[in-house]
């Protein structure tokens, strides 16, 4: 078992965390959620032991061992693939080691004798003779071929190295394993193939991750980093997410019986504990599900942006017709038709495809051939992947750039919908060209707001966003009356929002189905 023990962290006058006491327990997973900058990250660095919190300590079972998805690509550069997953197992490594140079001593004595026999025991024990074939079997189960195991790291492509730092942290099932953003960088197939071994993974996990449907997948715990202090809830995100969404709903309601705020709870409880989603632990999470009390959830301090597209006008029946277009070396001869109230989750093993299409959809680029017809009624709002060249060295204050895209310019109208944005008072007169990446966001979805557009294009659009603001987002293009093409990697909100999935391929092959994303990769297994 791992535990922290009135842990508190803090840099200067910036407290991170005060007084944390929490026990991880075996067969659980835990999914750490917070705020950007809340210290999501720091809080798994202080469990692994590197860093040390100010006060409090942390206390793993002895002989339990403990795996850290490394952040670092290039730290095993000179290993090659297979030596980089063996490395996982700390101890069976230190063996090795030790046992070579041994038998490399030219004077190797008695002494030497016992010491290696020792050793080859404690190897054996530790399942050494068959860790080879069990760190092979992982690089083949996660895509990573026998042709690539004697490959040098720093010969292989950044997404192998992902998936091979990924085979490193779970080699050998730790007693204690920590992801951190572990599906950034992954191709579904090894995020499904992640999901599976942690549905199946027997000892605890830690992760920290802002893909939803991954957590909702594989948590059966969710610690919140709020008033500078973490609380486990038992559940999955949206349990978490549904429930202080509930007791925020009932805070406006002073008046509201207690007796039935706390059937409220109940009914909410049953729906989900009938859906507990870990299956190999679902009955023991139903059981937690149904003790709990109105006092066990404490409502988040943090806020959701408020997102909502409202077309200026409705769409008539000719929308988007597109025939034979082509550009050399990312797609050819695509043809597409876009009916009235159509959602079109688009994907490409080269993300420049979706890309390239969706600047030609909007006259920034040229195509080689074909051609792009829009219909007289249509208004289109574009997100585009790159936002730099509407901040950078832009020295207006947030109100005078959003004004820019409103009809109505008034200062206190643009200054609501900044406020909806979570830019109030004084945020609201910082220079655009000193955002942070999710501030940028943030302001483009206001932009696409105020334009009123009644086709949204958005491109990889969750990009630096918060869990906060990505889920804020899924409930504004979901509740979209329009029509919508897009491109995201988060699960959610393409299975959610999708409604017809397109896949583009640089031969011209194309997958173009009316279909949910999770029948796509059904389809596609």
């Amino acid at each position: 078992m791992l535990q922290t023990v009135n842990v508190s962290l803090q840099y200067g006058k910036r407290v991170l965390f005060e007084g944390v006491s929490l026990k991880f327990t075996k067969g659980n997973c835990y999914g750490v959620i917070g705020a950007n900058g809340a210290g999501k990250s720091t809080f798994l660095k202080i469990l692994s032991g590197e860093i040390e919190p100010n006060r409090g300590e942390v206390i793993l079972d002895r002989d339990e061992r403990m795996s850290v998805l490394s952040q670092n690509q290039n730290a095993y550069d000179r290993c090659t693939v297979l030596e980089t997953v063996l490395r996982g197992h700390k101890r069976l490594t230190a063996i090795t080691e030790q046992k070579n140079a041994l038998y490399e001593k030219p004077d190797f004595s008695e002494a030497d004798g016992m010491l290696a026999g020792d050793l080859e025991a404690e190897y054996a024990a530790l399942g050494g003779w068959e860790s080879e074939a069990e760190a092979a079997a992982l690089l083949n189960g996660i895509g990573i071929g026998e042709a690539f195991h004697q490959t040098r790291m720093a010969d292989m492509d950044p997404k192998s190295k992902v998936k091979v730092l990924l085979a490193q942290a779970v080699f050998f099932n730790p007693d204690v394993l920590m992801l951190d953003e572990p599906t950034n960088n992954l191709d579904i197939k090894t995020v499904r193939w992640l999901e599976n071994f942690l549905l199946n993974f027997e000892n605890t996990v830690i992760i920290v991750s802002h893909n939803r449907h991954f957590l909702n997948r594989v948590c059966t715990h969710i610690c919140d980093i709020d008033y500078k202090k973490i609380h486990i809830f038992v559940g999955n995100y949206d349990f978490w997410y549904e429930s202080n969404q509930l007791l925020q709903r009932q805070a406006k309601e002073a008046n509201k019986k207690i007796e039935a705020r706390r059937e409220e709870l109940k009914s909410f409880i049953a729906r989900f504990s009938a859906n507990a989603s870990k299956s190999k632990q679902a009955t023991s999470r139903k059981k937690e599900l149904e003790k709990l009390t109105l006092e066990d959830i404490k409502p988040s301090s943090r806020r959701y942006p408020y997102i909502e597209f409202k077309p200026e006008r409705d769409l008539g029946n000719e929308i988007l017709t597109v025939e034979g277009l082509t550009k050399a070396g990312y797609f050819k001869n695509l043809d597409l038709t876009l009916a009235k109230g159509q959602k079109i989750g688009f994907l490409s093993d080269n993300h420049l495809a979706v890309t390239m299409l969706f600047d030609i959809l909007n006259g920034l680029e040229r195509a080689d051939a074909g051609t792009v017809k829009w219909g007289g009624t249509v208004t289109v709002g574009y997100f585009p992947e790159n936002n730099a060249a509407y901040f950078e060295g832009v020295e207006r204050n947030l109100v005078d750039w959003l004004k820019q895209y409103s009809k109505d310019t008034d200062e206190t109208f643009v200054r609501g919908w900044l406020g909806r944005m979570l830019f109030s008072a004084d945020e609201a007169l910082k220079k655009a060209s000193v955002l942070s990446g999710g501030e940028r966001v943030r302001c483009m979805l206001a932009r696409m707001m105020l334009m009123g557009g009644n086709v949204l294009i958005l491109d990889e659009p969750t990009n630096h966003l918060d869990l906060e603001s990505i889920t804020a987002l899924n409930k504004g293009l979901v509740n979209f009356k329009g029509c919508l093409l897009f491109s995201t990697h988060d699960h959610e909100i393409m299975q959610t929002t999708a409604d017809r999935i397109i896949e583009l391929g640089a031969d011209g092959t194309r997958f173009d189905k009316l279909t949910t994303y999770e029948e796509y990769l059904d389809l596609k297994e």
